[in-house]
Order: structure tokens, then sequence, then C-alpha cells
């Protein structure tokens, strides 16, 4: 099914991980990609090539998340590429992983202006270039429900990003304009083994044995449910953020 034939996106972080496998997926369903990045110029070719295979019209939007005006200039450029917008992606966050207690003051503004300063800007310019009846998804993380060393400000930045989520439902309902969040658990992409590094295989064993399902997802899964908000089919979903993490954060510890 096409079921975002002729629809026009953007998504941030849009050249890799969950972000490029969210592009292949709206691309498949017949949308128009922008694709954020902000420096791998060779992963942004690379994907940019897998997503004109499937939709020729799209293009990349090179834009540092942490600069207002470049936030504001990179939706202004994809709307005035399409003509306007139907979808945005959130999908790009970056933070420095390291305790509270360590954390500097520079650290704090990165994370959330990436985060948070981002998505503010980006959705007030969204207001004036979306179309009525778009769809907003924000992609966020199990660290801002649960404990994860080394996660303490990145993991508020998502919890203040699923707040926002329903705080701009509102703004933006009466207009027909849908605003939701994906929370992930534990997936297997690049950004996961960094951070994890030698310790991925533990960490992915212990999420599969505490997950409903045993398993880690596929990132196309995640993906899946992303192009489901930005679809027809979502129009009276708002509001919302949805866990796709396999049942993994309802498990409890003392479980066996």
């Amino acid at each position: 099914m096409r079921e975002l034939e002729g629809k026009r996106a953007l998504i941030t972080g849009g050249t890799r991980g969950l972000g490029k496998a969210t592009a292949l997926g709206l691309a498949r369903a017949g949308g128009k990609l922008a694709l954020n990045y902000r420096r791998d110029e060779q992963s942004a070719a690379a994907t940019l090539a897998e997503v004109r295979a499937l939709s020729p019209q799209s293009i990349l939007v090179k834009a540092d998340l942490e600069d207002e005006a470049q936030v504001r200039a990179m939706v202004a450029r994809a709307a005035d590429e399409f003509g306007a917008l139907d979808i945005f992606v959130a999908n790009a966050a970056a933070t420095a992983f390291k305790p509270l207690l360590r954390t500097k003051p520079h650290n704090l503004s990165r994370t959330f202006n990436l985060s948070l300063g981002s998505f503010i800007a980006a959705s007030q310019e969204l207001s004036r270039l979306m179309v009525d009846g778009g769809r907003i998804a924000v992609v966020s993380g199990f660290d801002s429900v649960r404990y994860m060393e080394g996660h303490g400000a990145l993991g508020a930045a998502k919890a203040a990003l699923e707040s926002m989520v329903r705080y701009l439902a509102f703004e933006l309902g009466p207009r027909g304009i849908t605003v939701n969040g994906v929370n992930t658990g534990l997936f297997d992409t690049e950004s996961s083994r960094l951070y994890f590094g030698e310790d991925f295989p533990r960490a992915a064993q212990a999420a599969i044995e505490r997950s409903a399902l045993r398993r880690l997802p596929r990132i196309e899964e995640i993906a899946a449910v992303i192009q489901f908000l930005c679809s027809p089919a979502a129009s009276f979903l708002t509001g919302q953020t949805i866990m796709v993490d396999g049942g993994l954060t309802l498990c409890s510890p003392l479980s066996r």
C-alpha cells in the first residue's frame, strides 16, 4: 500500500539508524523525503541514493539542530522545496553520557538545545508551513522512564519531549494536526553499540530475557509504528507516547 502517496516529510537524523529505516518506510509508502543530517556526508549521500530509488524527488537538508536559526531554515527549505510539509519526524538526539554529578553546564545545554530547543523551533515553523491534517512524530527512549547509567541529561530531555507531545497536540489539534511519540527499548544500531561498547552483548541478552517477546526488535518494526502515526489511519490518535519495546519496561527486575 502507498498510503502516503504524495505526502511531504522532513525527518531529523534521517540518514542513519532508526531515522534511515523510517525514511525508507515512508518512501516505500509514497512519501517525498527531506532528510536532515549534521556532518556525515558519506552516510547522507548513501542513504539519499537508497531513498531516491523509491522516491526520486527526495532531498538532503544539512543543519546543526543545536542552532535555532539552522533549524528554522531547515524547515523552511524543506517546505519551499516541496511546496509545504505534511509530516515531521523528530528523531535526532545527542548527549554526553555521564553521571549528573559530573555533567557540565555545556553538556546540559547541548542535550536540551538539540532535543527540546530544536523541536520547539521546528514546531513553530511547522505551524506556518504544515498543511491542516499534518502529522508530527517524536522519537523518545526508555531512559525517560527507567534509569540507565549516564543517561540523566538525555532521559530528562526525552521526558520533557513526551510532555511537549501532549501540549502541542492540543495547540495544533484544532487544525487536525496530530502529535505523538514513540518510546523504544534497546535495539541494535551503530549508536547502541557505540554507547554500550563491549557490554552490548550482555545488555542485549538482558533485554531479551526481560522482553515478553524474548527478542530484540528489528529496527524496521519500530519504524513501522512511526509510519503508522504518520498515516491517515492514525487521524484520531494524538497526544500519546507509544511504548514499542516488546514489553521490556513492564517486566519487574524481581522477575525470574
